[in-house]
């Protein structure tokens, strides 16, 4: 259900897209499904027009076969491996976070979630100096953390300000926000919504279940619809972008009483790669976390290591010795 925009496609003017929604056409499905001919009269648009749109859309959202092999050699040209600045959970992760793909990190609040996210975006941009298009949706990031973590990593005030230009920071707080922001991304192929030059490399949502959580169940008829929106913009963009696309999930309890990632049955198909974190046991320290494959197409479930979140996040700092204790550290 792609919504439709100005500029989806050639001859997609803001007057049409306008015209259109007042009739109620505000999808791709809905244009492609609807009479032309009375819509056409009914928007007092040309006829050539609209069946001029109709077409490039049914050829840009129409699915073509492809063989193996292609695929398989797009894939070789496609693939990167982004390092995570951790080597434990690199290992988990077969060498890292690989583009093209989705890896989610579920996990319970405090399980470590947020700062696994924000050292991961800090070791792209500091030692991989790619860009990445940081979605906060629960306003939880900070400015002055992700700060620390950058200067754990690099020394001068010029390789910090290069390294905090690298990171855009985008706040959404409900789904349509969220679609039309993930959806120019992928229209523009370029940084228009990072609003620098080069493309993105990685998009950390961080998270998925609070723009989801409050339009699944009770009334919310569309909300199930909306789910499966996001996850296709998600992929879209990790396939055709080559972009590395880290999703953060909460867990709710199962029947047994143990715990499970939430947003149900339906979005444990969408990740490509789903990791558990969980704090350790207190014994250990405050900044202890374990990590464990709950799906991999690479990797055994089940396989777990540990790491530890320090004044440097997950990274290996140079100073690490002289940072305090991470026993006051808010890790979500």
């Amino acid at each position: 259900m792609v919504i439709l925009r100005e500029g989806i496609c050639p001859g997609a003017t803001a007057q049409l897209i306008k015209a259109l929604k007042e009739q109620n056409v505000k999808t791709v499905v809905d244009l492609v499904s609807a009479d032309i001919e009375d819509l056409a009269q009914r928007c007092s648009i040309s006829y050539k027009t609209l069946v001029a749109v109709r077409r490039v859309l049914l050829a840009q959202y129409s699915p073509f076969p492809s063989n193996a092999a292609d695929l398989y050699e797009e894939l070789l040209g496609s693939t990167a491996i982004l390092s995570t600045g951790n080597q434990s959970l690199d290992k988990l992760l077969d060498s890292g976070l690989y583009t093209g793909e989705l890896t989610e990190f579920v996990g319970a609040p405090g399980s470590g979630k947020t700062q696994v996210c924000l050292s991961l975006a800090v070791n792209v941009v500091c030692a991989l100096k790619q860009k990445v298009l940081y979605v906060d949706t629960t306003g939880g990031l900070s400015s002055a953390r992700l700060l620390q973590l950058i200067q754990s990593q690099v020394d001068s005030l010029e390789e910090q300000s290069e390294a905090l230009q690298r990171i855009e920071v985008v706040r959404v707080f409900e789904v349509y926000r969220l679609l039309e922001v993930l959806q120019d991304l992928r229209a523009t192929s370029t940084c228009q919504v990072t609003g620098a030059r080069g493309s993105v490399k990685a998009l950390v949502l961080d998270s998925a279940t609070a723009v989801l959580s409050p339009i699944l169940g009770g009334q919310q008829m569309d909300g199930m619809s909306l789910m499966m929106q996001l996850a296709r913009e998600l992929k879209l963009l990790a396939r055709e972008l080559g972009i590395s696309v880290i999703v953060t999930n909460c867990v709710v309890r199962d029947v047994g009483g143990g715990v499970k990632p939430a947003l149900g049955c339906t979005w444990s198909y969408v990740p490509n790669i789903r990791i558990l974190l969980r704090r350790g046991a207190d014994a250990a320290g405050p900044g202890k976390r374990s990590a464990t494959v709950l799906k991999s197409s690479r990797q055994p479930t089940r396989m777990s290591v540990e790491f530890d979140i320090t004044p440097s996040g997950t990274l290996s700092s140079r100073a690490a010795a002289a940072l305090p204790s991470a026993g006051d550290l808010g890790s979500t």
